[in-house]
């Protein structure tokens, strides 16, 4: 009986609950949805509230509530993790009041947002471009903030998504090799781009590994007009990895590489 009771008691309460936002729903009083979404935004009922102030936020045009209610009405479906929406109504907030009290916050988290919502590094990054964008506007308008430091960092995680992206590409392109044509070259030109792009990311052994075997890969298969020059391209990488990474994870296999670009070149063939 007990059980029932209580069961009967949720359901009464859920039923007035519901009921409350519907007639909320049909209530012509914007300052009273107002207050309302700001009770469900405050409870993380963020639907709700992003739904009564989609209705209301219009009517607070040249008053109090204006910056207020656009900056909740973003953050609402923040919490709802639609951070397209979201960043779309910061952007509204920061170029409608760009000296408003929500203005960083609604910089930072129009960013942020984006920064969550940037996609697996084999897709499109066209959202990760963004985000790091809208990043370095934040840091442009806000250098001494607080959370400059964290915007910096994560400026950082969205250039190492990209660097990494750019690393499986010269990946896949030394991995195919002369499939359908010679692929070592789009190796070449994707591991140097990437390197001048992106010269700290943490990929950069990997990036200039890849460099130097698509490299001697091109002088096996190389014309017998071109294959000192492209010899000496690899002995050229050998260094050039030698003296970045001396105690590099691939040296064993750059030094095979050396030793037989070398040879090559000493018996001028």
């Amino acid at each position: 009986m007990r059980k029932i009771a209580l069961l009967l008691c949720v359901a009464s309460f859920v039923m007035s609950s519901c009921g409350e936002y519907n007639k909320l729903l049909k209530s012509q009083d914007p300052d009273l949805k107002y207050s309302y979404a700001k009770k469900y935004f405050n409870q993380k009922k963020y639907v709700k509230s992003a739904t009564l102030l989609e209705e209301v936020v219009h009517y607070f045009r040249g008053r109090a509530e204006a910056e207020e209610s656009l900056y909740l009405l973003a953050q609402s479906y923040y919490g709802q993790k639609d951070y397209i929406t979201a960043s779309e109504y910061f952007k509204t907030y920061y170029n409608t009041y760009p000296k408003g009290e929500f203005a960083e916050l609604s910089r930072y988290y129009g960013a942020y947002g984006l920064y969550l919502d940037s996609p697996d590094p084999r897709l499109d990054q066209a959202q990760t471009h963004e985000a790091m964008k809208q990043f370095l506007l934040y840091l442009e308008y806000y250098p001494q903030s607080e959370r400059a430091k964290e915007a910096q960092q994560l400026l950082f995680d969205l250039q190492e998504k990209l660097a990494y992206k750019e690393y499986l590409a010269a990946k896949l392109y030394y991995n195919i090799g002369t499939y359908m044509g010679n692929n070592y070259t789009a190796c070449v030109l994707t591991s140097e781009n990437a390197l001048k792009d992106y010269p700290d990311t943490k990929y950069r052994e990997e990036l200039s590994y890849l460099k130097l075997c698509s490299k001697y890969e091109l002088a096996v298969v190389s014309i017998n007009e071109r294959l000192q020059g492209r010899y000496r391209e690899v002995v050229d990488e050998y260094y050039n990895y030698m003296n970045e990474f001396p105690e590099g994870k691939y040296i064993r296999q750059v030094k095979k590489y050396f030793e037989y670009a070398n040879a090559k070149i000493e018996n001028n063939y």
